[in-house]
Parts: structure tokens; sequence; C-alpha cells
């Protein structure tokens, strides 16, 4: 992971801006700052799933259902979720918004983490279109995705590079006053 900062509070209000009725993920302690901040949303619902290979299904369901879904699920998740990305992502042209941890994402590219090396590559090999962010500066990428997306009729990537920042509280703002 690179040092930029994503805060979730900013990632929020980007899926606000683009209707995002759920955000399917397996909650996991790189995002937990993200759960947070969608918790305190009440336009977006969160739909936990048990295994990465759910989600896809999951969103693709609530497409049906007429709702405007995204996933959020690990890299190495996602290799888990190959055969529903390629039989309903891919098959059935899901205009799917997936946010990828790239976990172990090094903008250096020294890596001991093969989930990050092989992400890239996995996602050319599907021809996924994708979009990396690494701090707040990179979400202009989030409505990019949301277009590419409804032009192509196929699931686009946003890989995030980085962990979401924690939120600072009010007392750390306030100093401890009340």
């Amino acid at each position: 992971m690179i040092n930029g900062i994503l805060h979730p509070k900013n990632v929020v209000a980007q899926l606000v801006e683009q209707n995002v009725s759920h955000y399917v993920t397996l909650p996991d302690s790189e995002t937990a700052h993200m759960y947070e901040a969608l918790m305190a949303e009440p336009s977006i619902t969160v739909v936990p799933v048990s295994r990465e290979g759910e989600a896809i299904p999951v969103a693709a369901g609530l497409f049906i259902a007429g709702q405007n879904p995204i996933i959020s699920i690990q890299n190495a998740g996602l290799y888990e979720a190959g055969d529903s990305l390629r039989g309903l992502g891919l098959g059935i042209g899901l205009p799917l918004v997936m946010f990828i941890g790239y976990r172990g994402h090094n903008r250096k590219g020294d890596t001991p983490d093969t989930a990050a090396v092989m992400l890239e590559p996995y996602l050319h090999l599907w021809r996924v279109d994708y979009f990396v962010i690494e701090s707040d500066e990179d979400l202009d990428r989030v409505p990019l995705a949301f277009d590419r997306a409804k032009k192509t009729n196929q699931p686009v990537a946003l890989a995030i590079g980085t962990e979401y920042a924690k939120e600072p509280s009010i007392d750390s703002i306030m100093g401890g006053a009340k």
C-alpha cells in the first residue's frame, strides 16, 4: 500500500452522487472505516455476504429488481468470484461497478503479495476495464467507472490501492473538549 489518504466520507459522497442503492460487501479489517461511514449513510443499504463469490450474484439480483448496487471485495476474493464474473457480470452484460481492494499494492512494484501482482493481469484477462484509486485526489475516477459501466453494459473495477483512513472523531477535533 502507498501512503495516500482515502477518506471514507469522500468515497460515500461519490456513491451518493451516483445514486448507489446497495453496497454489497464482505467486511474485512481493511475496509472497516468505510463500513462505518456507510452505516451512517441512510440512502445506501449495506448488504454483507459470507463469501466474495456471492457478491456479484447478489448485485445481479438487485439490478434485476431495479436497484443500483456496487460490490466491494478484496483482490483475492475477486479470484474466487471468477465464475460469477464470467457468467453473470460479463455473460449477461451487467453494468456493475466493483470496488476491489488492491491488497499488497505498492506503487514501486516491489511486493511479495501475489494477490497484488496478479490483479491487473487478471482484469486484463477478463477484459474488465479498471481505474486505480490511491487517494482522495483519484476520486474523479468513480464517476468515470459508472459512466464506462453504463456505456458498455459491462463490469468496471475500481482498484483501491490504499487503506481507508480513519475519520477523526469530534473529540479529537475539539481536543477532548465537550
